[in-house]
């Protein structure tokens, strides 16, 4: 296998890595957008519930109900406090996700330049080799015309 191809397959399994990288960062900001959705619904039922059982100036309310009513509150900052927290964790994977992705182009990038120039280095070599072949031929048949000219002189 040639030093080329050798190139061309680590370009080819860093493109894959590289895609693979971009997968992972689309899913997990999928994932963190879930999980602000559910924040998000987690807020607005807090609006509600406090809007249902808010003061209200008219309104008396048992003590065990009042009891009720902050104790579901409470777990309902506790769910929301959690749910903040693996917001935060996806922001954090996330960003891992970006590192890795551009690391990963990084790499390609890198490997595909080295390729380019492996590729122009060939070409100029074969081109080369070409122009002394070429070169080698015309100085063959300069020195053929020669020996044909002289032994036409000689006759």
């Amino acid at each position: 296998m040639s030093s080329i191809q050798s190139l061309q397959v680590a370009v080819d399994i860093a493109a894959r890595r590289r895609d693979a990288a971009r997968m992972a960062l689309v899913d997990a900001c999928g994932q963190r957008d879930a999980a602000q959705a559910q924040m998000a619904q987690l807020d607005a039922y807090t609006l509600e519930i406090q809007g249902r059982w808010g003061a209200r100036p008219s309104a008396t309310l048992q003590p065990e109900v009042m009891l009720h009513y902050r104790h579901f509150m409470g777990r309902l900052a506790y769910a929301m406090g959690l749910q903040a927290e693996v917001v935060r964790e996806h922001a954090g994977r996330i960003e891992a996700c970006r590192k890795t992705l551009l690391d990963a182009e990084l790499r390609l990038a890198s490997l595909r330049k080295v390729c380019e120039s492996r590729q122009a280095e060939q070409a100029l070599c074969q081109l080369r080799r070409d122009q002394k072949q070429t070169d080698e031929m015309a100085a063959l048949r300069t020195m053929s015309a020669a020996r044909q000219a002289s032994a036409g002189y000689q006759e």
